[in-house]
């Protein structure tokens, strides 16, 4: 499954897929499989992203169309 979240956030803030990737420690293809759903995220991949781009987990997963933490 597509994340499609993932992606537009990334490419709304003009990054690339190997930039993310750095962050994470991957390879870009494994950052491009993320995004498409190839490979599942992990809890640690998803907190990362959550982090760096300072949304929810929710938004990332597509479970929600709001990228705000919820406190």
């Amino acid at each position: 499954m597509p994340y499609k979240h993932l992606r537009d956030i990334r490419e709304d803030r003009d990054i690339r897929q190997k930039d993310i990737a750095a962050v994470l420690n991957v390879s870009q293809n494994t950052y491009s499989q993320y995004e498409t759903g190839v490979i599942s995220l992990t809890a640690e991949v998803l907190v990362k992203l959550a982090d760096y781009y300072g949304v929810s987990i929710d938004y990332l997963l597509d479970r929600t169309n709001n990228p705000y933490i919820q406190k």
